[in-house]
C-alpha cells in the first residue's frame, strides 16, 4: 500500500480518482485545491501525487515545484485536459514525473501510479548507493582487480591522476580511494573543472576575499580550505585553463594557496585527486596543458578501462543494480554483452533503471531493451538487428519496432504499451492498423 496525494479541483473527477487508487490498495488523501495538497504533504509525506492542471489559485505548475522543493524525487503525474497537453509537457521539464491526459480510464491510471511507484521507489533506492558509495561503503563493482592496487595508493597520500572515458566510474574510484587512505575521516570535495569560467573556477578553488570583484558582497572559502585534511577531486582537470593550471602547480609545489584578492598564503592541507577523459600527452603536444602540471599530478597514474574491454563486468554491474528488483533473461544480458557501451557503466544503469520502471512483470527481456540501445555494436550484428537496432532503419521502421517490442512487453495490452511508449491508445491502435500489427 502507497500513500497517494491528490489536488483535483472537480468533485466528481476527485472522486472518482480517489475511489480507483483506494480499490487499488492505496492510502489517498485528495484535496480541492493545490495548497491543502502541499500542506498535507508537509505533515503526511506521500510517496506520489496527482495534480489537475487548471485550478483555480495554485495551479498544477506550482504545485508540482512546491511538492518536489519539500519531497525532491517525488513522482507527481499532472492530469490534463486535451487542449494543455503542452503546459503538461512543461511540467514534466520542470520535474513532474508524467502527465495523464482526461478522460482517462482507471486502469490506465492505475498503471501510471504503479510505474510513477517504481519509478519512487528506484530513485530512493539509488540515492541510498549513492550515499553507499559516497560513504565508501560500497565496494567497487567489477574492476576488483584495481582494490589492492588502490589500498597501496591510498597509503602512499601521493597526487593522483586516474584517466579513462566519461562514464567509466572515475569518481567512484576516487572516493574509494579517499576512503581507504589515512585521510578517509575528512573531507571528500569534488569540483567539475569543466563546469566553471576561469574566473568562477578560481574563486571556487582557491576561494575570494570581500570586494575582489563585481559581485564578491561576502569573503568565501575555496574547496581547497574547504578540504582541509582530506581529499579535493579535480575532476576533467584538463579542461583548466593554462593561467589557472599555473596557480594549480603553484599549489602542489609548495603546499599553499592564496585567495583571490588576498597575497596572505594559506597551508593546502588537502591531498589532490585529478582525474581526465583525454590524452593528456595529445593535449600537451597542441599547448592545452602544462606539462609540468602533468608531472606533479602523474606521480601515480590510473587507467581506467571502458566497459567494452571488461565484459566480465557486465553481470556483476547489473546484479549489483538490479539487486533482485527484476531479473535479465539470457537473450537480454546476451544484448547487452554484445552492445559497445559508448557511455560505459553510466549508460548501463541508465537503462537497467528504465527497464525497472517500464517492464512490467519481475523479468527483462530482449525485446524491452533492444529499441533502447542506439548506435552499432561489438561483432558482426547487421542493420536492424537486435544487436544492432537503429543502424541503416528509416524512422518509420524504427517506430514499428518500438511498438511491436511495446506490444511484446505488455503481453499484447495496448493500454499499458502506449504508456510506455509516451502516446495515447487511440494512436496506438491508428499505428496498428496502419501498419497490419494487429
Amino acid at each position: 500500500m502507497a500513500r497517494i496525494l491528490i489536488a483535483e479541483d472537480t468533485p466528481i473527477l476527485r472522486e472518482s480518482v480517489t475511489e480507483a487508487l483506494t480499490r487499488a490498495g492505496h492510502e489517498v488523501r485528495a484535496f480541492a485545491d493545490g495548497r491543502g495538497a502541499c500542506e498535507e504533504a508537509r505533515r503526511w509525506p506521500p510517496d506520489a501525487a496527482l495534480t489537475d492542471l487548471k485550478m483555480a489559485g495554485m495551479d498544477g505548475i506550482q504545485v508540482v515545484e512546491e511538492l518536489l522543493r519539500a519531497h525532491p524525487g517525488l513522482p507527481v503525474i499532472v492530469m490534463t485536459a486535451y487542449g494543455t497537453v503542452e503546459t503538461a509537457v512543461d511540467a514534466m521539464r520542470r520535474g513532474a514525473f508524467h502527465f495523464i491526459q482526461k478522460p482517462f480510464k482507471a486502469q490506465e491510471l492505475e498503471l501510471l501510479v504503479r510505474r510513477a511507484l517504481d519509478h519512487g521507489r528506484l530513485s530512493r533506492e539509488n540515492e541510498v548507493l549513492r550515499a553507499q558509495v559516497e560513504s565508501g561503503t560500497v565496494p567497487l563493482i567489477g574492476l576488483e582487480g584495481l582494490r589492492e592496487q588502490l589500498r597501496r595508493i591510498a597509503a602512499a597520500d601521493t597526487t593522483v591522476l586516474i584517466a579513462g572515458e566519461t562514464g567509466v566510474g572515475k569518481e567512484v574510484v576516487a572516493r574509494t580511494l579517499h576512503a581507504e587512505s589515512p585521510r578517509a575521516a575528512g573531507p571528500f570535495l569534488a569540483v567539475n573543472c569543466a563546469a566553471l569560467s576561469a574566473g568562477l573556477l578560481e574563486s571556487e578553488l582557491f576561494g575570494h576575499e570581500k570586494g575582489a570583484f563585481t559581485g564578491a558582497d561576502r569573503q568565501r572559502k575555496g574547496r581547497f580550505e574547504l578540504a582541509e585534511g582530506g581529499t579535493l577531486l579535480l575532476d576533467e582537470v584538463s579542461e583548466m585553463d593554462t593561467n589557472l593550471q599555473a596557480k594549480l602547480l603553484r599549489v602542489l609545489q609548495e603546499r599553499v594557496f592564496e585567495r583571490v584578492g588576498s597575497s596572505l598564503p594559506r597551508p593546502a592541507n588537502v591531498r589532490v585527486v585529478a582525474t581526465t577523459n583525454r590524452d593528456l600527452k595529445a593535449e600537451i603536444a597542441k599547448g592545452r596543458f602544462r606539462e609540468d602540471l602533468f608531472f606533479r599530478l602523474n606521480v601515480v597514474p590510473l587507467s581506467i578501462p571502458p566497459l567494452r574491454e571488461r565484459p566480465e563486468d557486465l553481470e556483476p554491474l547489473c546484479a549489483r543494480f538490479l539487486r533482485g528488483r527484476r531479473t535479465l533473461d539470457r537473450g537480454a544480458l546476451e544484448i547487452l554483452r554484445r552492445y559497445p557501451w559508448p557511455g560505459n557503466v553510466r549508460e548501463l544503469f541508465n537503462v537497467l533503471e528504465r527497464a525497472c520502471v517500464l517492464v512490467p512483470g519481475p523479468t527483462i527481456l530482449a525485446e524491452h531493451i533492444a529499441p533502447w540501445l542506439t548506435g552499432s555494436t561489438a561483432g558482426d550484428a547487421a542493420p536492424g538487428t537486435a544487436a544492432d537496432p537503429y543502424a541503416g532503419l528509416t524512422m518509420e521502421e524504427i517506430e514499428k519496432r518500438a511498438i511491436v517490442a511495446a506490444l511484446a512487453a505488455s503481453g499484447g495490452n495496448r493500454q499499458r504499451a502506449a504508456t510506455a511508449l509516451g502516446i495515447g491508445e487511440r494512436t496506438l491502435r491508428e499505428k496498428v492498423k496502419k501498419w497490419g500489427l494487429a
